[in-house]
């Protein structure tokens, strides 16, 4: 995404969510939980002290968890439609870092305290209101119900050339 950042459009950076959500609907479905959700990092093999955090022997990325990860150390199909939410918004700012200024215990105390990721300038308001939902802690959605849902009329609105949803 940094790479190309700027090249692509709005509509390939909606169907890369939906290819993602896709996938995580799928293990969902088979009752698996995914835990490591992660753009930046997810892919790499070696581990970043900084982004991750210590937990009885495990690690895990502090700055795309849910709260219940960090208080409870509880991993769930929820825990990783948050994850999904901050891909999410990795996508639309083309590979950010979320949080980027801010320290581990800075983020479990703004994400704590209710605050969340901002409205990247290439969401639409739509398209963020589905990233948003992601990040309730008490009734998340499943990626089973309303997010891909939601993402897949959000891609039908972008194919419709007179009523861009953007």
């Amino acid at each position: 995404l940094r790479q190309r950042r700027g090249k692509l459009g709005r509509d390939m950076l909606l169907s890369m969510c939906q290819d993602v959500c896709e996938g995580m609907e799928y293990l969902e479905r088979n009752s698996f939980i995914h835990r490591d959700l992660v753009s930046s990092i997810g892919f790499l093999r070696y581990v970043i002290d900084d982004e991750y955090i210590s937990s009885s022997g495990a690690k895990f990325p502090v700055k795309w968890s849910s709260p219940e990860v960090f208080h409870f150390k509880k991993y769930s199909s929820k825990s990783d439609v948050w994850s999904f939410g901050v891909l999410m918004w990795e996508i639309f700012t083309e590979g950010k870092m979320p949080f980027e200024s801010k320290s581990n215990s800075e983020v479990v105390r703004e994400i704590s305290q209710g605050n969340r990721l901002y409205r990247p300038h290439l969401a639409s308001h739509a398209v963020y209101r589905v990233m948003y939902s992601c990040w309730h802690e008490v009734c998340c959605p499943f990626f089973l119900s309303a997010v891909n849902d939601n993402l897949s009329i959000l891609i039908h609105r972008v194919s419709m050339p007179t009523k861009c949803g953007f």
